[in-house]
């Protein structure tokens, strides 16, 4: 057994996702660069940063299926370990997509998989139960400078991304190179 984010059990089989069709792509705002030098958008993939979570962090259970310079969207399908009574996706597994998808949002921003950029704050607010079979998360820039990025995440399940259930805004710091 694996543990994922939050100490979740992961790897075990679940219910299946409801839907899992992806979700039309809406970049977010500009923006504020004081410092950082951004790669062409080429230089980091969902797929490098999907191979860097199987070697650093397996069991995860979020995977990133965009990232660029000004977004990144994550995704987790939803398991029986992330399901609170009543059918609801637990806080800590929305939490998570947040921080995962910001994470994300910091490689494209620039230009490299970085694992040591580390969370510096993240606060989230639930605005309405999560249900469905895929969770996903679109984080989009706020303000990049040359030790921190700073990004605003909705979250929301299946397709219904007009309906969030929560929204987050977080920062990251960069390591020193």
């Amino acid at each position: 057994r694996q543990l994922g984010v939050a100490g979740e059990l992961l790897g075990r089989p679940g219910r299946a996702p409801a839907r899992s069709g992806r979700p039309s792509s809406a970049v977010g705002g500009g923006i504020a660069s004081a410092g950082v030098d951004q790669a062409p958008e080429s230089a980091v993939t969902p797929d490098a940063v999907n191979r860097m979570l199987e070697v650093e962090f397996p069991g995860t259970g979020n995977t990133c299926v965009e990232v660029s310079a000004t977004h990144a969207l994550a995704r987790r399908d939803v398991d029986e370990w992330s399901i609170r009574p009543g059918g609801f996706v637990s806080g800590p597994t929305q939490f998570g997509l947040a921080d995962a998808a910001l994470w994300y949002l910091t490689f494209g921003v620039i230009g490299r998989v970085e694992p040591m950029a580390l969370t510096s704050e993240l606060s989230i607010r639930f605005l309405r139960p999560a249900q469905g079979g895929v969770v996903w998360g679109r984080a989009t820039i706020e303000s990049a400078g040359s030790r921190s990025i700073v990004g605003s995440v909705r979250i929301w399940c299946d397709d219904r991304d007009e309906r969030p259930s929560a929204v987050a805004q977080g920062t990251y710091v960069l390591p020193r190179r």
